[in-house]
């Protein structure tokens, strides 16, 4: 065979195997799709379909301090509020006393509550600090005791929702003095004329004021904006009045010095005075003393009425609250109920604040409480009442102890208050 054709032959196989033995060029499709649908749509869905599956916690949520009292009764409305807007609501217990000192650190830090407990007399603080914001009430404000509301107003503005109230009355015992109590202090100091009579603590002017307003004196003059600390009248006429009558009853040997709280209550457990004026935090020692007992209203005087101070208790809310409107919403639509406020007072009897739950009591005693302080002055929350105190129970252990005249014991008192309050005493 030529030469020719077999070189031909050759090539032509050799060709032939390389074609069949190379490998096949790669496809252009699979090297794009595989990589671009992998790449978006496992990235879209799970942005979208987990968030209905498993929806967040709330973001906005609110923290309320309460006592070991109160915390009890909230706890219930927690579920409630978070359902309806979606809020989260945590309750920490704290002390009632430690709250205030708590609340003046932890506010302006911002770790402190949007809703806290306390009582009206930390206004004068808590307001000149910028610890507290105004509330509105609405139409809930009509269904609380109008004094009670007062007692939260602080330069005409509202600062707190009242949820109970408390002041002192006359506690007499029936088998002594009869089923009727005296209607007037001149009746006071005829049964104590005749029998085991009245016994006042020596010190404590908190519990001489309801007669010392029956004879007309007062500790500060009251304004539209409230308390008038530039109208002292701690020497004005009905208190020189007041001051006259209490010496009448330590001459007469009823009042005596160097009684306190405990001797005084000794005193009337014992038989040995009829007549005296306490409070509700001493319901349980009296009724386990197992003496005859009633609560009523304290007497008139000359000026009219008793007005004993009244102590309210209530909610605030926080200034450095993130939601101060979300806050009052919480007081006002779910603590503003009659099952709410009925609760707080089955959990610390004490006359309530909302008149439904006040007007519904049945206790004889929480009755006689509630009569008395239905005329009640709450307690002036003004910062300058702290220069008043230290004063006025002077003057009062000068007139008991017979150490000064009523008119120069009251005067001398006046004067160092109204001093104390000029140079910024408090």
């Amino acid at each position: 065979m030529d030469r020719k054709i077999w070189l031909g032959i050759i090539l032509v196989m050799v060709v032939g195997l390389m074609v069949a033995c190379a490998p096949a060029a790669p496809a252009e499709e699979p090297t794009e799709e595989p990589m671009e649908e992998p790449t978006e749509e496992p990235m879209e869905e799970p942005t979208a379909e987990p968030t209905a599956e498993a929806p967040a916690e709330p973001e906005v949520s609110l923290l309320i301090w309460a006592d070991e009292t109160r915390a009890p009764v909230l706890e219930p409305l927690v579920a409630a509020f978070q359902d309806e807007y979606g809020v989260a609501v945590q309750i920490q217990q704290l002390g009632f006393g430690d709250i205030r000192d708590q609340m003046k650190v932890a506010g302006p830090a911002g770790e402190g509550p949007d809703i806290f407990i306390g009582a009206h007399d930390w206004l004068g603080e808590l307001v000149a600090n910028g610890l507290v914001a105004e509330v509105d009430l609405g139409d809930k404000e009509a269904s609380f005791l109008p004094a009670a509301v007062e007692a939260f107003t602080y330069d005409g503005k509202l600062y707190g929702m009242p949820y109970a109230t408390e002041n002192v009355a006359l506690v007499y015992n029936p088998e002594i003095i009869g089923d009727t109590p005296p209607a007037t202090w001149e009746e006071v100091y005829n049964l104590s004329a005749a029998g085991p009579g009245y016994a006042i603590q020596t010190a404590d002017p908190y519990h001489w004021n309801p007669m010392f307003t029956a004879f007309g004196g007062y500790v500060f003059g009251v304004t539209d904006q409230g308390y008038n600390p530039e109208d002292v009248g701690i020497d004005s006429e009905g208190g020189i009045a007041a001051g006259e009558y209490l010496k009448s009853l330590v001459d007469l040997g009823t009042v005596e010095p160097g009684v306190d709280y405990d001797v005084m209550h000794a005193l009337f457990e014992s038989g040995e005075k009829s007549m005296i004026v306490t409070g509700p935090w001493a319901l349980n020692r009296i009724r386990e003393s197992g003496v005859p007992y009633a609560v009523a209203p304290i007497p008139a005087g000359p000026a009219g009425e008793a007005r004993p101070f009244l102590g309210v208790q209530g909610f605030m809310v926080s200034a450095f609250s993130d939601d101060p409107l979300l806050a009052q919403v919480f007081l006002t639509e779910f603590v503003a109920t009659d099952a709410t406020m009925q609760a707080l007072f089955d959990a610390d009897p004490r006359p309530s604040a909302w008149l439904t739950v006040r007007e519904a009591i049945t206790d004889p005693d929480l009755l006689g409480f509630a009569e008395a302080g239905a005329n009640g002055m709450p307690m002036p929350a003004i910062p300058e009442m702290s220069s008043v105190w230290t004063a006025w129970t002077s003057a009062q252990e000068l007139i008991i102890n017979g150490t000064e005249a009523p008119d120069a014991a009251l005067a001398t008192a006046a004067e160092q208050i109204r001093t104390a309050i000029a140079e910024g005493g408090q």
